[in-house]
């Protein structure tokens, strides 16, 4: 199981909407056959496993998978009838999909097959690699993570800051990080003022991996339309207070003034959206904290001391873990809301 595992994290950032997925086929404690999941619409990781596998060695062989095979038709054939028509009698399956259109189909056709059925095998590693994909099934919202970087005294960008440009606070190995993450979200989110001070590109130029869906929240349509975010490097959403469109990659979502945060993630639900990275600035990052509407909180300290600046948002209460990143410091928060791990159906 924990090659499943290891197998299913190369597919990480590229798999949406469906989540990450190895497989092992063993036979007389040999690997004979193993594939992780790796673009949606390509197939899945127990097609790869499987496909080598003679009708004499099913008959002993056994397959581990850490999420439960699926039982629809979507872009591709469900893969409990194709563990069926293997032969296979033994299945060892970590945790159960939330998906309403699997949740337990999958295992309850093997078992009626005459299959073996193992559940639970590093079930807490399982959920912890599909976090997002089990959140958003069974939250109805985003896995969202917030980050920022932050100077040695607490601010988040100095007082003056000339329009168009950056300011670093983090260094290039933080920075090549930061891109990293892009490239392992669904997508990545910004207010209206960082658009109209940086000019940002939200992309993975530093990072090999697919460009996020860009989101920008900007309740009055004030955006240039010169900004990098309108171009077409990715899918951008503007969620704002007047109007629905689209004009080519670019899609202006309409929400309600008074719950714009609640409303931006029910949307972005519905777009199949299960994961957010939130970059700033300070007062985006303050509403979401103040809504509780987080999971993750990524804070990356740089060295440096600006003295006078935007202050940095208040570093929110949970589980904490910090490491260094060659002389910058990363704190990891988890919220104290429900674990993905006790959601699993």
């Amino acid at each position: 199981m924990n090659r499943c595992i290891s197998l299913a994290k190369k597919g990480l950032g590229n798999t949406y909407p469906n989540p990450m997925v190895g497989a092992v086929v063993v036979v007389n404690n040999k690997i004979v056959g193993e594939g992780w999941h790796r673009k949606a619409g390509t197939p899945h990781a127990e097609v790869y496993a499987l496909r080598t596998i003679s009708k004499e060695q099913a008959k002993e062989a056994t397959l581990y998978v850490n999420l439960e095979p699926c039982a629809h038709y979507g872009k591709t054939p469900p893969c409990c009838d194709l563990v069926i028509q293997k032969g296979l009698k033994k299945v060892v399956v970590g945790s159960v999909d939330p998906n309403p259109k699997v949740a337990g189909k999958g295992i309850k056709a093997m078992q009626q097959a005459g299959i073996d059925v193992i559940l639970g095998v590093q079930r807490e590693a399982c959920l912890e690699l599909n976090k997002r994909f089990y959140w958003f099934h069974n939250n109805k919202r985003p896995y969202v993570i917030l980050k920022w970087a932050e100077s040695a005294d607490g601010f988040i960008a100095p007082e003056q800051q000339k329009k168009g440009t950056i300011y670093w606070i983090s260094n290039k190995y933080s920075r090549q990080l930061a891109h990293q993450w892009r490239a392992e979200e669904h997508a990545i989110l910004v207010g209206r003022k960082t658009v109209q001070q940086d000019n940002p590109r939200l992309t993975t130029r530093h990072w090999p991996g697919k460009n996020p869906t860009r989101i920008v929240i900007d309740p009055e349509n004030k955006i240039a339309e010169t900004a990098h975010i309108k171009d077409d490097a990715a899918t951008t959403v503007i969620y704002n207070t007047e109007v629905d469109k689209k004009i080519n990659n670019v899609h202006w979502k309409k929400v309600d003034k008074n719950a714009f945060l609640e409303g931006l993630l029910n949307n972005a639900y519905k777009m199949g959206i299960q994961s957010i990275l939130v970059e700033g600035g300070a007062k985006t990052l303050e509403e979401f904290l103040a809504h509780q509407f987080w999971n993750e909180c990524r804070i990356v300290r740089g060295q440096k001391a600006i003295k006078k600046g935007v202050k940095a948002p208040d570093k929110p209460a949970g589980k904490e873990v910090e490491k260094t990143i060659v002389g910058d410091t990363l704190q990891t928060i988890r919220a104290k809301t429900p674990s993905v791990n006790a959601l699993d159906n």
